[in-house]
């Protein structure tokens, strides 16, 4: 059993000389501190009853032996820290996974040429070899020239295979990260609204992806995003287009007056034009 972190601050102020109502104090870890004469009921009025307690050194061998906890303030103070370690949860509570804790935060990142980098205040290059990638877990750390496009892949075969891509990003230098596994797209946008690098979104022509970009990137990254349409585009989408893509999607257009890029404006009207979608894979050479 674990102690709620609500519980806990309720069971601090009480150590501190606070009575607390009632009301406030509904979990079942209560009914057992009742039970148990850790916590005292003082009744107030007709219908409304305090709890407080009696002896600070009661509660705290109580709290030792059935939740493990050595000490409720540092319990309190630790509990709510982003960077809690499961180490750290079983420092305060004896249990690793007393909450939720993402132990591989960050993202995964790719290039078809080296990118000289800075990670946690030292020199890094970002070249994996082909076949592999390189995931950054402190990102928050993570830090790139100003003259880096950071290139957004919606999807995962475009990741993969980037080195047969190379011909569609020769006017950029790139550093390609990846929008999946979608757990670690929190970690993308923080990373991506602290750092002054452009964003290009490479992703699917289709209604559904201008609608992720304009959602999920645009909205955030404002004047410092732009979606990537290769000069091409109206022969891939009139030759390799998918007429059941965009039937399916058709409900999702999103509206041209939301839409700043010319280039994405005209994206949209050659989808409609010949009422196919493309999925971005197609650039793939073989």
């Amino acid at each position: 059993m674990k102690l709620p972190i609500n519980i806990a601050k309720q069971l601090l102020l009480m150590q501190q000389g606070s009575r607390i109502p009632a009301a406030q104090m509904k979990h079942v870890t209560v009914t057992k501190l009742l039970d148990d004469n850790i916590l005292l009921k003082q009744r107030i009025g007709t219908n409304r009853n305090l709890y407080f307690i009696h002896d600070n050194n009661l509660l705290n061998q109580y709290l030792h032996n059935h939740f493990g906890i050595a000490n409720l303030e540092e319990y309190v103070n630790r509990y709510e820290q982003e960077n809690l370690t499961r180490s750290g949860a079983i420092e305060i509570s004896s249990d690793s996974k007393l909450k939720s804790i993402r132990t591989f935060k960050g993202f995964l990142v790719n290039s078809f040429q080296p990118i000289d980098a800075v990670l946690n205040n030292q020199p890094a290059t970002i070249h994996p070899a082909e076949g592999s990638f390189v995931f950054i877990h402190d990102f928050e750390n993570f830090h790139l020239p100003t003259n880096i496009t950071i290139v957004g892949v919606e999807n995962a075969e475009n990741f993969r295979f980037i080195q047969q891509q190379q011909y569609l990003f020769k006017h950029i230098q790139p550093l390609f990260i990846s929008r999946y596994p979608q757990t670690q797209y929190k970690d993308v946008m923080e990373w991506l609204q602290h750092i002054p690098n452009q964003y290009l979104h490479f992703g699917d022509f289709d209604l559904e992806g201008i609608n992720i970009y304009l959602r999920e990137f645009k909205s955030k990254l404002e004047d410092r995003a732009s979606f990537f349409v290769p000069e091409n585009i109206e022969g891939l989408i009139q030759q390799k287009g998918n007429r059941k893509l965009y039937d399916k999607q058709l409900v999702r257009t999103p509206r041209e007056t939301s839409i700043e890029e010319q280039s994405l404006v005209h994206l949209l009207n050659l989808i409609h034009q010949y009422k196919k979608g493309l999925e971005q894979e197609v650039l793939i050479q073989q």
